[in-house]
């Protein structure tokens, strides 16, 4: 068993990636190309949004829009904690101070009902995080955004296909942001990410500077950068494309298996909040003897991962910058840290493996 099995995952596709490859190799167009262009068009209207634009990474679609919106020295962009440090390490990046917002303890996402408080004169911007493929609870923050005159940047990395009140995320901030990493559920075979808006300038902008600031060649309006998705990894990407709400169906019904069976448990199954559709790019449950669990189960060959293990605010390259957070700032990220762990969780895992993960999580700490 594997925490994540994409070998699985290929096979089923082999043909169809492989055939794939081998036309972007014969036609010998890596660099931007027709793929690319089709990927864009098709995960835009996947997603409801107007403009999708590839990039590298999930990260550089985070940064990038970040960019966008000219934020940088003495501004302050909101977010939560716990989550991967790329979403607050794109504001740092930029010499904007990331100002954190700890979590709902049933969710793990955003407590919007804390938001408010952390506004200032220097906010510009808030990120919201659907975490684990859980939608954040976007309206309260579109209100408070709009009261404020701030931007909304959805850091949908883990959430491709995810629905809050009837509409995908990524299409309900100013901007969303992607990862196609290849655990995702729509993942490729290295680093890629896309960046997702409504607005017309913006996905100018965007193809822009993930070329050297260029719209011809060799004639730099701006100073960009080297953020291409390429057209090998776009082919892969479309083929995967097609099948992505056959996964995403699948891990909602591992999810619902898993809950099943440890509902009458120790432990935490994952909440999902009322009208929304989560995807479940990990299955989290919370115990307060996670390290125990987490041993004993490796030691029966029962992989697992913690997401995440340390909150942003307590990481060493945060610590030595001059932010000020100290343990305790953010107590419910704190403790979801320390309770937080991931599950064997990929839309071909069969219920065979689900029983036998749940049966020995419930032996090691009976209720």
């Amino acid at each position: 068993m594997q925490l994540v099995d994409l070998g699985v995952q290929y096979n089923a596709l082999k043909k169809e990636i492989d055939t794939a490859i081998q036309q972007v190799i014969d036609e010998g167009t890596f660099i931007f190309g027709e793929n690319l262009e089709k990927l864009e068009e098709e995960v835009a209207d996947y997603c409801g949004v107007s403009y999708a634009v590839g990039l590298n990474s999930g990260t550089d679609a985070l940064l990038f829009a970040i960019r966008n919106y000219g934020i940088g020295p003495e501004d302050e962009v909101i977010t939560t904690p716990f989550t991967f440090i790329a979403t607050a390490e794109v504001i740092a990046l930029e010499h904007a101070k990331p100002v954190f917002v700890d979590i709902d303890p049933k969710t793990y996402n955003i407590d919007v009902s804390k938001i408010e408080e952390k506004i200032t004169p220097k906010t510009k911007a808030i990120i919201p995080v659907h975490l684990y493929g859980q939608p954040a609870d976007m309206d309260p923050i579109l209100v408070i955004a709009k009261k404020h005159n701030l931007k909304v940047i959805e850091d949908a990395a883990q959430a491709i296909g995810a629905q809050y009140k009837g509409k995908n995320v990524t299409s309900i901030g100013d901007i969303g942001c992607l990862s196609f990493f290849p655990a995702k559920n729509l993942g490729a075979f290295g680093d890629a990410g896309m960046i997702l808006t409504n607005d017309a300038s913006i996905a100018e902008k965007m193809k822009m500077m993930r070329n050297h600031g260029s719209k011809k060649k060799y004639y730099h309006e701006f100073l960009g950068d080297s953020s291409r998705l390429d057209n090998l990894q776009a082919a892969i990407l479309r083929v995967k494309l097609r099948h992505i709400d056959e996964w995403n169906e699948k891990r909602i019904q591992n999810a619902k298996r898993y809950s099943d069976l440890l509902g009458n448990s120790a432990f935490t199954t994952p909440f999902v909040l009322p009208d929304t559709k989560a995807v479940y790019q990990q299955y989290t449950i919370r115990t307060q003897h996670r390290d125990l669990v987490q041993h004993k189960l490796k030691d029966l060959g029962i992989p697992t991962a913690v997401h995440y293990p340390l909150p942003l605010h307590l990481q060493p390259v945060f610590q030595n910058m001059d932010y000020g957070y100290r343990e305790g700032d953010f107590p419910e990220s704190e403790k979801a840290s320390k309770e937080v762990l991931s599950l064997p969780m990929y839309p071909e895992l069969s219920n065979k493996d689900i029983e036998t993960v749940a049966n020995a999580i419930k032996d090691i700490i009976p209720k």
